[in-house]
C-alpha cells in the first residue's frame, strides 16, 4: 500500500491524498477526501487547475466528513470524469449535498457577475461547478454507517469511526495488503457540545493525523463560555451588534446550543439572535434527523426548553433581502453568519456595516487561516478592505478559542497515544509551526519521527 499527499500537505485546506493499494495486477486507487483550498485569491483560484493525477484511474473516493475543505472538489472531480463510489457517512451523505449545493450556488454567482462586467476581450468565467454537477456526484455517494466494516474492493476495507469534529465527521480505517491505514480527519475535542469524542484506534501501520492546533493548547472549555457570557454583557452595556463568523457546519449549531443552555443567566430573552444562512437553517435539520448520535448531555439540552434549534428570539434568514434588513437593527442583535474566517459569504455585508461601529463587537470563535480577512482582524489590522472599498476597524475583536472544533496539542498526543505499538505517523492538516511543535513532542514522548508530508511525496505502508 502507498500513500501519495496532494493537498493539506503543509496548510490547513484542500486535503488530497491517494491511496494504492491491491493484488498485482489490479491495483485500486482510493481518494481520501477532495477538498477545496480556501484562503487568498491564489488559494482560491488554484481550485480550478487540473488534479495531480490522472482522474481516470481513480476509483473510489473515501470522504471524513462535510466541511468544504474536505469535499469542496468532488462535483469537479465528477465532471473530469471521475464514476466510481463517493462513501461516506450517513449524517455527512446528509450535509454534503447541503455544502456542495451552497458552494455551486456561489461559484455560478461570481461566475455571473463577472460576466456581467467583465470589460471587453475578457474571457467569460466559467463556474468551477454548476448544481447539476452536484446532483451527479451525490448520485454516486455510498453511505456507511459507524462502526461498520465494509469491503469497497476485493481486498480493500474500511470503516468510519466517530471523530468529534462535527456531524457525521470520521476518523477512517483502510484494510488492503494485510496492512492497515489510519486517517484521522479533522479530530475534536473531547468534551465537545453536543458531538461525542472521538474514538481512540488502538492498531494502525501507518496513521495519518491532522494537527491544526499541533503547536498549542485551548483555553477551558468552561473558563471559554464564562468569557462569551461576559462579551454579549459587555456589548448589550455598549449599546452595539455582536458579530460572529461562523462555519454554517458545526460551530454555528454549537453556539445555539450554548445560548440554550446558558438562555437565563446570560438573559438572551433581551437579544435578537439571527442566523443569517440558509444553509445552516438547513444543517440545523440534519442535526434534528440524526440527534441520536448526540452526546448524553446534549440529549438532555434537546429534551429541554428552551431547544437549541427553536429559540424564542432565533431568526433563520433566508433570500438576501432578510438577511440586508438585519442591518437596519443598531443595537441588541447578535449576528451569526458564514463564512467561519469572514473570507466570503454573507459576515462581509454585516462587516461593513459594523466595522467602524466602537461600540459594535466581532467574535472570532474558529482557526482564521492565512490570508483570510479573519486572521488579518485578529492580528489588528487596523484598516481592511471588503468588496473593494477600505475600511477602518473601530470595533471590538475578540478571539475566543476554547470552541474550537479541533483538537489541540494535548489532544492530539492523546489520541495518538492509544496507538500500541506506535505505527508512523504522517502530519497532515496543519501549517508547519503546527507539524513541528507537534512531531517534536511525538518524538520525545513516544520516539517516534513523524513525517511532515508535502505535495508529490508518497509514503509506503
Amino acid at each position: 500500500m502507498r500513500v501519495k499527499f496532494h493537498g493539506a500537505a503543509g496548510e490547513v485546506t484542500g486535503s488530497l491524498h491517494l491511496v494504492e493499494a491491491g493484488k498485482p495486477g489490479a491495483i485500486k486507487h482510493v481518494l481520501l477526501d477532495c477538498g477545496m483550498s480556501q484562503g487568498s485569491a491564489e488559494m482560491e483560484a488554484s481550485n480550478a487547475d487540473p488534479f495531480p493525477f490522472d482522474v481516470d484511474s481513480i476509483d473510489a473516493l473515501v470522504v471524513s466528513h462535510a466541511h468544504i475543505d474536505h469535499i469542496g472538489r468532488v462535483p469537479l472531480l465528477v465532471k473530469r470524469g471521475f464514476r466510481g463510489a463517493i462513501w461516506a457517512q450517513e449524517a455527512t451523505a446528509e450535509l454534503m449535498s447541503i455544502m456542495l449545493l451552497d458552494s455551486a450556488s456561489l461559484a455560478e454567482s461570481d461566475a455571473e457577475r463577472f460576466n456581467r462586467r467583465r470589460e471587453h476581450g475578457e474571457a467569460e468565467m466559467q463556474p468551477l461547478y454548476t448544481k447539476d454537477d452536484v446532483a451527479d456526484a451525490m448520485a454516486q455517494v455510498r453511505t456507511l454507517p459507524y462502526d461498520t466494516r465494509e469491503a469497497i474492493f476485493d481486498g480493500i476495507e474500511i470503516a468510519f469511526r466517530d471523530a468529534g469534529h462535527i456531524l457525521g465527521s470520521s476518523i477512517v480505517e483502510l484494510w488492503a495488503d494485510g496492512k492497515k491505514l489510519v486517517f484521522s480527519g479533522d479530530l475534536g475535542p473531547k468534551g465537545t457540545p453536543i458531538l461525542r469524542d472521538p474514538t481512540p484506534i488502538r492498531e494502525a501501520d501507518l496513521v495519518l493525523m491532522e494537527s491544526t492546533y499541533g503547536d498549542r493548547n485551548h483555553k477551558d472549555r468552561a473558563e471559554t463560555i464564562v468569557e462569551l457570557g461576559n462579551i454579549l454583557d459587555e456589548a448589550w452595556r455598549d449599546g452595539g451588534n455582536v458579530l460572529i463568523p461562523a462555519f454554517a457546519v458545526g460551530r454555528s449549531q454549537e453556539l445555539l446550543y450554548w445560548f440554550a443552555k446558558h438562555w437565563d443567566e446570560w438573559n438572551l430573552s433581551r437579544w435578537q439572535v439571527f442566523l443569517d444562512s440558509p444553509m445552516a437553517g438547513k444543517v440545523v435539520q440534519v442535526y434534528g434527523h440524526h440527534h441520536e448520535l448526540f452526546d448524553e448531555e446534549a440529549q438532555a439540552v434537546w429534551r429541554g426548553k428552551p431547544n437549541p434549534f427553536a429559540l424564542p428570539n432565533l431568526h433563520i434568514t433566508q433570500g438576501a433581502e432578510e438577511s440586508m434588513a438585519i442591518n437596519q437593527v443598531e443595537r441588541g442583535a447578535i449576528i451569526i453568519a458564514g463564512s467561519g474566517m469572514a473570507n466570503g459569504g454573507r459576515i462581509l455585508h454585516h462587516l461593513k456595516q459594523n466595522l467602524g461601529r466602537r461600540e459594535a463587537h466581532l467574535v472570532f470563535v474558529g482557526y482564521q487561516g492565512a490570508g483570510t480577512l479573519g486572521r488579518r482582524l485578529v492580528d489588528g489590522a487596523k484598516w481592511v478592505r471588503v468588496h473593494g472599498r477600505d475600511y477602518r476597524v473601530n470595533l471590538q475583536v475578540h478571539t475566543v478559542g476554547g470552541l474550537s472544533a479541533h483538537a489541540d496539542q494535548h489532544g492530539l498526543l492523546e489520541w495518538y497515544g492509544h496507538f500500541e505499538p506506535k505505527p508512523a505517523l504522517a502530519l497532515v492538516h496543519g501549517e508547519d509551526k503546527a507539524r513541528e511543535a507537534l512531531a517534536g513532542e511525538i518524538g520525545e514522548r513516544d520516539g517516534i519521527e513523524a513525517v511532515l508530508v508535502r505535495p508529490g511525496m508518497t509514503l509506503q505502508v
